[in-house]
């Protein structure tokens, strides 16, 4: 069967799918991004091609690595992608939201789509029924927040993401737990709610690292993906070998 290797290089993490034909069988998180990190996967899985969707400034040994051992391809604005980008600056959208999107219109194609990804920043990204990305908005991420509230105070403490707070925090953590984490939800569910106003009938699609904080306080219904960065990316490297088409891959989960 053939195997691809799908990067996800973003801010806080650097992470690996492994796709047989259209289903994830492994996710690894890389301890860097030289070729070193990368040489196990390649020796085990023997991948026939591989993508990578970077927002960083990625060690540019890699990309040649891949290139040597696989149909390498770097995902960026002249991709072909299963869709239109028809905004003013198309060199500026990153490459964790183009990856974002290829999932939307893929799982969902000619809808309105709303894929939201949870990740260092929040990203709101809207593709129409016709498959243009139209843009959205960015707001900061949950460790940034918590991050900005100690790093721009004197007192307040630097407080880590947890699932279980009162509405009503009861001392400075549990306080600042749910400020960031229900202020988050309702930002989220605000925004969902403004997209409802204009569009009848869309779906919503929820992914990134920190999902698994919000999808309880969440009001609207959502589709919640770990791993839709990585089905975008799979989706993007068959489209641009000619071999994807709307609805090619598979709407299941597989375990990290």
């Amino acid at each position: 069967m053939p195997t691809t290797l799908c990067f996800d290089f973003g801010n806080t993490r650097l992470k690996s799918a492994v796709f047989e034909n259209d289903e994830i069988k492994e996710v690894v998180v890389l301890e860097n991004d030289t070729p070193d990190a990368i040489r196990p996967l390649i020796e085990k899985y023997k991948p026939s091609r591989s993508i990578l969707s970077s927002v960083i400034r990625h060690n540019a040994e890699t990309e040649t690595f891949l290139a040597a051992h696989t149909q390498f391809h770097k995902l960026d604005h002249h991709s072909q992608l299963p869709f239109t980008s028809p905004v003013g600056k198309p060199e500026t959208i990153g490459a964790d939201r183009l990856a974002i999107c290829a999932a939307a219109v893929q799982l969902f194609p000619h809808q309105h789509n709303l894929a939201i990804g949870l990740g260092t920043c929040i990203t709101y990204n809207y593709i129409s029924p016709v498959h243009e990305f139209l843009g959205g908005s960015i707001s900061p991420g949950l460790n940034m927040r918590f991050r900005a509230m100690h790093e721009q105070t004197a007192l307040l403490p630097l407080v880590s993401p947890e699932n279980r707070f009162p509405l009503i925090g009861y001392d400075t953590k549990t306080n600042i737990l749910s400020g960031v984490i229900l202020g988050m939800a309702k930002e989220i569910d605000g925004i969902i709610d403004a997209y409802a106003l204009k569009y009848s009938n869309f779906n919503v699609l929820l992914t990134g690292g920190d999902m698994g904080f919000f999808v309880s306080h969440l009001k609207n219904r959502i589709f919640a993906d770990p791993y839709l960065i990585f089905k975008g990316l799979y989706a993007i490297s068959e489209y641009n070998c000619g071999q994807a088409l709307p609805g090619s891959i598979s709407n299941r989960n597989h375990p990290a």
